[in-house]
């Protein structure tokens, strides 16, 4: 498999020499911005390109008196005749409010990104929140004051915060390996919500350019390059909470924009200990187009958060009236985080059909969590709190080429990358503390380094209706750790590889429907100590084997639907449970289920949206009866709508959890909920005013459960049973915002 990989990453340099000529050109929207990603198409041949990374396109087979059809959502499709072959066209697109009968259903892999593209223009996120929830299926809860990552669902996961979940910014690393508070430990809270441009996502473990932690999905963010207008912004709300946000162009020419972008958040929350929250982020980004066309983007970022935390309450404690919902057994917990970025992209065109994509990043990341789940379990006198502690330099870069070319006489686009990922991690830390002042014992307390090393190599090849996607990738780790915890200096090191092969089938019944086959292996890597203490390839990386099996289809010119049936097999639910300190091999799973994704347009003025999602997960190992996945979702539903008219904006958003097992045997359940909110906003001149009511009909919820067992202060035997964050009551913001 490897030497296949070498094969096509050396067919992909050779066919950039040997590219033949053809009709070429570059979309762009009013302000001459290249638009990337917008579908064209050659209407009397039905062959078919994409704009790249430059807005720049080449296609195959076109005469003189043909036509194209041009189209990208937010923008007005167009038709242009083509009467020269021998210079570069240019194409305009028009701005145009948001229409699905303009959507085109393209023949590419990553096709369902247009449902994200439609949300963000119907729906822009406005918090930290609503940055997840953007990605249809996918569940998020908080359980420690709102500093902590949120825990992550998907695909029947419970995915913690990112064990099986590749998210990334800009094609920067959001994950943390061999994180102090659990393996794929991802903070996506220093994203500024007003940067966000778009949504990369997909779901499950097909594509050769993601690699590590990929196989429930993966989510990458992509920042905006230049600021069109400038915005202030100042929002309040329930809980003493505040939000100012702002963004400022420092430089806007034909070639080069600047813009500073910041936030500063803080709330008390609605629990009786407040959580003192505060958050602060500030970016700035400069994007430079050069006299070759190449260009070139560089962002810095600092983000700092600190808070208090209620933590997880134990359900008979609330029940004996001994504490409220919204009290706690150790308000003393809580924690601080920072993580400063400098990101640099450069997109060279090597030719109108070539072009090299290269991303350099690199991470200083700083964290400290204090936690009490068990209270008096393990230490009856002082109680059970533990510390979590960490400082990492993470650095690494990725270069990957892209050429559009023809193999066998079909066209194809081929690509192939190379790059690696550092992580040095100082002071890696497990303790019991008290009171977040006293360290009693370390449990865990070392140095981590993890560098992954990775090669792909994929090909999209054009067979008119049908698109053919194979895709190799290598990974290789190196491990090292350095327990500064032994009597003797006597750090640990080893080495491991895997290789995953992808193969996806794509075919286009016409420009309204889509069916694809999806197949793939993926895994995702254990936290360096598990390797290590393992001393075995066998467990450094378990596959995950997947398949799907669906449909984009529009049967109306406003309807928009994607289902799939999908089935994931992993050799291994083998993570590394940071709150404990321990090893937890679950063994082997299985899951199957099904997505509904819809979006309907009823008027120009009307949206409505609804995702829907079924899965049996299962552990394979285990007898019937004790085969349950703790906490591993069963049914989710959104639905919502969305009213643009005029000036007046408003919108109704539905989530529904169902309930599922909190332990293996289902002996205990984690409770369901589903909560409405709303938001209205009404644009006036320069101004744009909001409210935003979550939890509208102000129900009780648990935000995030846990089968836990614990011993209070003046018990004497321990209890197993559901321990539990309630979920916010019902939240009113108002905002107000300035555009100049």
């Amino acid at each position: 498999m490897l030497r296949s990989l070498l094969l096509l990453l050396c067919l992909i340099a050779i066919s950039a020499v040997t590219a033949q000529e053809t009709l070429s050109g570059k979309v762009v929207d009013d302000e001459q911005t290249p638009i990337i990603g917008a579908y064209i198409l050659l209407l009397n041949q039905k062959t078919h390109t994409h704009s790249n990374a430059f807005g720049e396109f080449i296609l195959d087979g076109v005469k003189a008196g043909d036509t194209l059809q041009v189209s990208s959502v937010g923008f007005k499709t167009q038709l242009v005749a083509i009467s020269d072959l021998n210079s570069k066209i240019k194409i305009k697109l028009a701005d145009e409010n948001y229409r699905i009968n303009e959507v085109v259903i393209s023949q590419d892999v990553n096709a369902i990104h247009q449902i994200s593209k439609i949300d963000l223009i119907k729906n822009p996120v406005v918090s930290s929140q609503e940055v997840l929830r953007s990605v249809p299926g996918l569940f998020i809860g908080q359980h420690a004051g709102g500093g902590k990552a949120e825990q992550i669902f998907l695909r029947g996961f419970d995915i913690d915060h990112g064990t099986d979940i590749a998210i990334s910014v800009e094609g920067m690393p959001v994950n943390m390996v061999s994180h102090a508070h659990g393996q794929g430990y991802a903070d996506l809270h220093f994203i500024i919500p007003e940067t966000i441009e778009d949504i990369d996502y997909n779901k499950g473990p097909y594509y050769a350019n993601r690699g590590n932690l990929n196989t429930a999905g993966y989510i990458d963010f992509r920042l905006k390059n230049r600021a069109k207008e400038n915005l202030l912004g100042i929002e309040i709300g329930n809980f003493n909470s505040s939000r100012f946000s702002g963004i400022l162009s420092l430089l806007s020419t034909e070639n080069t924009d600047v813009y500073v972008a910041g936030e500063y958040l803080q709330t008390d929350g609605p629990f009786e200990s407040s959580q003192n929250f505060d958050r602060i982020n500030i970016m700035t980004r400069m994007h430079t187009t050069l006299a070759d066309n190449s260009t070139i983007t560089a962002t810095l970022s600092h983000f700092s958060s600190e808070w208090d935390a209620s933590g997880q309450i134990p359900v008979r404690s609330v029940e004996a009236g001994d504490i409220t919902r919204f009290g706690a057994i150790d308000d003393t917990e809580g924690g601080q985080t920072s993580r400063s970025n400098a990101m640099l992209s450069y997109n060279k065109s090597i030719s109108e059909s070539t072009y090299v994509n290269s991303n350099l990043y690199y991470s200083r990341y700083e964290f400290e969590l204090f936690s009490n789940f068990t209270f008096f379990l393990r230490n009856p006198e002082v109680g059970d709190q533990i510390v979590q502690r960490e400082k990492r330099d993470l650095f690494g870069f990725q270069s990957e080429i892209n050429h559009s070319t023809t193999l066998a006489g079909r066209p194809a686009l081929l690509q192939g990358g190379i790059g690696l990922r550092n992580d040095e991690v100082r002071d890696n830390e497990l303790s019991d503390s008290q009171n977040r002042q006293t360290l009693i014992r370390r449990r865990q307390f070392g140095d981590v380094k993890e560098v992954n090393y990775f090669a792909y190599a994929m090909v999209e090849w054009d067979f008119g209706n049908l698109t053919i996607n194979p895709g190799l990738r290598y990974d290789q780790f190196q491990y090292e750790y350095y327990d500064r915890l032994a009597t003797l200096y006597d750090p640990r090191s080893d080495q491991a590889s895997v290789i995953t092969p992808k193969l996806n089938l794509l075919y286009n019944l016409n420009r309204n429907a889509q069916i694809f086959l999806k197949t793939g292996v993926g895994f995702h890597s254990n936290d360096t100590r598990v390797v290590l203490q393992a001393d075995t390839e066998e467990g450094f990386a378990p596959r995950a084997y997947g398949v799907d099996l669906g449909t984009i289809w529009k049967p109306t010119d406003r309807l928009l639907a994607n289902v799939a049936l999908w089935y994931l097999n992993s050799e291994q639910e083998f993570v590394y449970v940071g709150d404990e300190g321990i090893v937890e091999p679950s063994g082997q799973s299985l899951r199957y289920g099904i997505d509904l994704s819809m979006r309907y347009q009823a008027t120009d003025w009307l949206y409505l949206t609804t995702d829907w999602t079924y899965t049996n997960p299962r552990s394979v190992d285990e007898p019937e009866g004790a085969d349950y996945i703790p906490l591993a979702p069963i049914w989710t539903g959104t639905a919502g709508l969305s009213i643009s008219k005029d000036a007046l904006d408003i919108g109704l958003q539905m989530r529904y959890l169902g309930d599922r097992p909190a332990n293996e045997d289902y002996s205990i359940t984690a409770n369901g909920y589903t909560i409405l909110d709303a938001n209205a906003s009404y644009r006036w001149k320069s101004l744009t005013f909001s409210l935003n009511l979550d939890n509208v009909l102000d129900v009780e919820w648990d935000e995030t459960q846990f089968a836990t067992e614990s011993r209070l202060f003046n018990e004497t035997e321990s209890t197993e049973e559901i321990h539990f964050t309630p979920g916010a009551p019902r939240f009113l913001r108002a905002s107000v915002q300035y555009r100049f």
